[in-house]
């Protein structure tokens, strides 16, 4: 399978064929909000620290690997927030990896409605294993074989509106495009990505309460990927449920609280995308860790 990755980015060497870096995506997408969306930090009243782990389309080699770190919090008066976010993402022979801060301001509309607006600021480094450079057809072709090691800043912005109900997100995590390859025709490039992310919570019975919601991707040179979940919430403890990626997988999880502050979950995808006959389907771990604060401005719990 290294072998096929190496032909794919040969043939990507062509002039004025481009590799576009997509964001990493997530089964568990409505429980890392804050990875998107700068204007989530602080917006649960409490210290909020998610771990996720992603290993996609088991059964290839070099398939992308993919662990993300964040955490938020509110500042003063609840009114600000401060969140970081960790990302690496690795495929075959590339390697990314982030380094993000984020900070939220919140104004109360009215009574239990919030708005808030965040930015997002830090570096990402995109880097080729030795291993690709030690191939004999990459060292004789000098448009490969420059050892690509960049750190470049960006800079992300983001809309958060939210009640105990529901919330509605507007946000682009990456304003600035850029090409980690510059002085060589094979291009490598991270785009600008927008993102609409939206959920509601039914109250179904007194111990059942039903979630769905929604997270919406676009970046130029990619097809739109949409996807839609529906969770249960049982008992306050157990959230089980599924999710629909367009074009692309269905996906099932089933998360436990563990006690007040800590909550681990399980998600499998099946794909039935062109690449279904080569995969057994990928597999997401999440841990969460919340601090509650006595100054929170949630006293119920919250769900998103």
């Amino acid at each position: 399978m290294r072998k096929l990755i190496l032909i794919m980015i040969t043939l990507l060497s062509t002039p004025n064929l481009v590799n576009a870096q997509q964001q990493p995506q997530f089964t568990h997408y409505m429980f890392n909000t804050v990875a998107v969306n700068p204007a989530y930090a602080g917006s649960r009243g409490s210290l909020y620290v998610v771990a996720v782990n992603r290993n996609q389309w088991v059964g290839i080699d070099d398939a992308p690997r993919t662990t993300t770190i964040s955490a938020n919090t509110p500042l003063r008066n609840n009114k600000m927030g401060l969140g970081l976010s960790i990302v690496r993402d690795q495929t075959g022979f590339q390697n990314h990896t982030s380094f993000y801060v984020d900070y939220s301001y919140t104004v109360k509309m009215k009574e239990e409605h919030y708005f808030s607006f965040g930015v997002k600021a830090g570096f990402s480094q995109y880097k080729i294993d030795q291993e690709f450079y030690d191939f004999e057809s990459v060292m004789e072709d000098p448009a490969l074989n420059e050892k690509l090691n960049r750190w470049t800043p960006n800079v992300g912005a983001g809309v958060y509106y939210h009640t105990k109900k529901w919330y509605l997100g507007l946000s682009t995590p990456r304003l600035i495009s850029t090409d980690y390859n510059k002085n060589g025709d094979y291009v490598a490039l991270e785009r600008n990505h927008y993102y609409v992310i939206g959920g509601y919570v039914f109250d179904l019975t007194s111990n059942t309460k039903f979630k769905p919601s929604f997270s919406t991707k676009y970046t130029k040179g990619s097809p739109v990927s949409a996807e839609v979940s529906a969770l249960f919430l049982l008992y306050e403890k157990f959230w089980i449920g599924g999710s629909y990626r367009h074009d692309d997988a269905f996906g099932g999880l089933f998360d436990v609280k563990i006690n007040k502050q800590l909550r681990v979950g399980y998600a499998y995808e099946y794909s039935f995308s062109d690449i279904r006959k080569y995969t057994s389907g990928s597999h997401e771990i999440i841990l969460i860790y919340e601090f509650k604060f006595p100054t929170t401005k949630y006293k119920s719990p919250r769900y998103f």
